[in-house]
């Protein structure tokens, strides 16, 4: 029996379409089926490639290198190498240098088959001492190479990283060690003391002296608001007068208390010093009080190493910004990031969800609808830096000013709100992807079938009650994407902040809960991309702050990622909810 004849009647037979001879590839497709596939595949690779170089650069950026000793006809170099290149002599250059040192560079392009030479980049750091924080090192001029086991490296906290050997320990006049062994073993042993003092007196700064210096300015401003109510002749004044200065005397004792406190424990601090020698020769005193951590490295294996790493990046995670941003951690950036990413949602979320009910259940379809949708999907091409002059303008300088004028005017001239903050920043960015959460939700919206607004009608149930119990339920998952594509586009926005609040460096956060009222929406913030602008081009040292830019840059991303998870979790969770409920 043929094949044809085998098939049961009533059994619908579909095949895969022959190409005829004559026809050709353009007519089935085919070539843009690869050509969509060729576009998706570079797509993916050029995503994959920028996110793979951010992990790496990222991600080893606090690893510590071995400490290496160039030795050239120059003299001899000590640090860390961070870099390696090639490039061709140019022959002015050569000319300006000494005759020897030319010859050797001349011959060694010669003897390359490309005519190019090759050259290390040495983080000497000593700035203090040296003026330089990296020196480039020809491998032509290279006479030895070294890695000495007492080099040390010390992280400070005012300077930049210090190469040398430790020579002595000094307590006062006094040298309690010396020998790069004793000295080492001195160090290890004062220096989580002498950490442990700085950390009291800085908390000493911050707490106790914060409060005096609140009480006082609480105290200038009650007498402030009294004189504008009642003038400086009336006796309310005058009885004002008389508590303020109680107040001011107590909380100045309890400052000049605080301030005794903190002058002794640095004078003990001042007194732990360390004695270097770097590889030129040159001795120096470097305060311990000063020193982060110190790391011989080329004494530690691979877990020593690792301990470091992790050390690192535990401070570049808790702690603030040092070095004018170039080191120290990003805290602060962190929680700015954060907080005003959630308040960005909890502002943008209702409006836009508000204002899509309104244009797909309530507004009478016709031409000012259309213009309205229209204008919404322009809004967002605007530039994002035409919402910071409008934030500027209209939520600094008129609403900031009249909150200041009717509810902070014993602050004056000193503005409050009529700066650049945390809510303003909101705000603006909050208009800034209004037009995405509304767009999301309209589609959301109209993905509701029909016949259940008209099944929920025929139950007797009004407009308002159907659309609260049947459509938005149903429509919560397109919101939450709606949401979903507002953090990702509000959380790297920074054209915007730099002129509605973000600082270089603003240190106190925007919720503080050792002082009253505990939450201060007017205060500037630091946001991480506003940070990798500002140490990837601002930055004295780029060269050291170059690292830091993929860190942080690696930490962003985390952190969008991590805040669009949760909501798509939850979006998830709202999926199979009301999928089970049909």
């Amino acid at each position: 029996m043929s094949d044809a004849s085998s098939i049961e009647p009533g059994v619908r037979t579909t095949s895969r379409p022959r190409r005829s001879r004559g026809s050709s590839l353009n007519a089935h497709g085919e070539p843009a089926v690869w050509l969509m596939g060729s576009a998706l595949a570079a797509a993916v690779l050029m995503i994959f490639g920028l996110l793979g170089l951010i992990l790496y650069e990222g991600g080893r950026t606090f690893w510590p290198g071995e400490i290496v000793q160039l030795r050239t006809e120059q003299g001899a170099l000590l640090g860390e190498e961070t870099g390696y290149e090639t490039y061709v002599p140019d022959e002015l250059v050569l000319s300006s240098l000494e005759d020897a040192v030319a010859t050797r560079l001349r011959e060694a392009s010669a003897s390359s088959e490309e005519g190019t030479i090759g050259r290390r980049l040495l983080r000497t750091e000593n700035f203090e001492l040296t003026g330089t924080h990296f020196q480039w090192v020809e491998e032509a001029l290279l006479i030895e190479e070294q890695r000495p086991e007492w080099a040390v490296c010390l992280e400070r906290r005012e300077h930049s990283y210090f190469y040398g050997y430790p020579e002595a320990f000094l307590l006062g006049e006094e040298e309690v060690a010396s020998g790069p062994e004793a000295t080492w073993e001195e160090l290890q042993r004062r220096l989580p003391k002498v950490s442990e003092r700085r950390a009291e007196a800085r908390s000493l700064e911050r707490e106790d002296l914060g409060k005096a210096n609140t009480q006082m300015e609480a105290a200038r401003l009650e007498l402030r608001e009294v004189e504008l109510r009642h003038g400086l002749d009336s006796p309310e004044w005058s009885a004002e007068k008389e508590r303020h200065d109680r107040q001011m005397a107590n909380a100045q004792a309890e400052f000049d208390r605080v301030n005794e406190q903190i002058r002794a424990l640095h004078e003990r601090n001042d007194l732990a010093r360390l004695r270097m020698r770097t590889e030129d020769g040159m001795v120096t005193e470097v305060e311990v009080a000063d020193i982060v951590r110190a790391n011989p490295t080329n004494q530690l294996g691979l877990l020593g190493k690792a301990g470091i790493y992790l050390d690192r990046w535990w401070e570049f995670l808790s702690t603030n910004p040092r070095q004018a941003n170039s080191a120290g951690g990003v805290w602060p950036a962190i929680f700015g990031t954060v907080v005003m990413t959630i308040l960005m949602t909890l502002i943008v979320v209702p409006f836009g969800v508000l204002a899509a009910l309104y244009l797909r259940e309530y507004a009478k379809q016709g031409i000012l609808v259309s213009v309205v949708r229209i204008a919404v999907n322009n809004l967002a091409g605007v530039p994002s830096i035409v919402f910071g002059v409008f934030g500027v303008g209209f939520f600094c300088h008129v609403i900031g000013v009249r909150v200041d004028e009717l509810f902070f005017a014993a602050e004056l001239p000193n503005p409050t709100y009529g700066k650049g903050g945390m809510l303003w920043a909101s705000l603006t960015l909050a208009l800034l992807t209004l037009p995405v959460v509304i767009v999301a939700t309209e589609e959301a919206l109209s993905a509701v079938p029909n016949s259940m607004r008209e099944g929920s009608y025929a139950c007797g149930a009004t407009k308002w009650q159907t659309i609260r119990r049947i459509v938005l339920p149903r429509a919560q998952p397109g919101i939450m994407t709606g949401m979903i594509l507002a953090v990702a586009r509000g959380a790297g926005e920074v054209a915007p902040l730099m002129l509605v609040g973000a600082a270089k460096y603003a240190p106190e956060l925007v919720v503080d809960l050792s002082q009253a009222p505990y939450v201060f929406p007017e205060r500037s913030f630091m946001h991480l991309g506003f940070h990798i602008y500002d140490v990837g081009f601002q930055s004295q040292n780029s060269e050291a702050a170059r690292p830091l830019v993929y860190t942080t840059t690696l930490l962003l991303i985390g952190i969008v990622v991590t805040l669009n998870l949760v909501a798509i979790q939850i979006r998830s969770r709202l999926r199979r909810k009301f999928k089970a409920a049909r």
